[in-house]
């Protein structure tokens, strides 16, 4: 459980799926789809939804690529984490936004496998938080040409090392959609 005191809450964090950041994402589609059943879930089990969204040159703030896809939509009153740096954590009111909501533990869905959804997941660990990820529900472009793994390679291999992580106090995991639980968590 999360060394966070007094933190009993889980929230959904929805990272970064903008137009710029998954126009050619692997399995685009199917990641959105389980992302907006995952928001869906969580909304209806009245899970806080927490979204981020990056900015910087290439996703310039109020512009079609730094925007949010059709497919999802942020209600009020969910919030909107604002960054610049793969930690959704760094240098971000995301700590206080989970601290007033009195979150300890988050399921971690979005993008980029290799950048922004490994960061944050290490990010929140080394906070005290519980963090597992949504094993079919993050998605990162085709960077092989650059020497990258193929998509597939880093998104199972991301699966497979969160899957057993933790800390003193604190949790990692992979779950896939299908079998997240907005219900109570209870100590192990």
């Amino acid at each position: 459980m999360t060394t966070l005191a007094d933190r009993p809450n889980t929230a959904l964090l929805v990272i970064d799926v903008q137009n710029g950041v998954v126009a050619h994402a692997h399995d685009r589609d199917t990641v959105i789809a389980n992302i907006a059943a995952l928001v869906e879930r969580a909304r209806t089990a009245g899970v806080d939804v927490v979204w981020v969204q990056h900015n910087d040159d290439e996703l310039r703030s109020g512009t079609e690529s730094w925007q949010y896809v059709g497919e999802l939509v942020r209600q009020e009153p969910e919030a909107l984490v604002q960054k610049a740096y793969g930690d959704s954590f760094e240098d971000t009111d995301l700590e206080a936004v989970l601290a007033a909501r009195g979150v300890g533990h988050l399921y971690v869905a979005g993008a980029q496998t290799d950048a922004c959804i490994r960061s944050t997941l290490h990010g929140a660990i080394t906070r005290g938080y519980d963090a597992t990820l949504v094993g079919d529900a993050h998605t990162t472009e085709d960077l092989s040409a650059y020497g990258a793994p193929t998509p597939e390679q880093v998104i199972a291999h991301t699966n497979l090392y969160w899957q057993h992580h933790s800390a003193p106090g604190r949790t990692g995991g992979t779950v896939a959609t299908a079998d997240v639980d907005f219900g109570p968590r209870t100590a192990a």
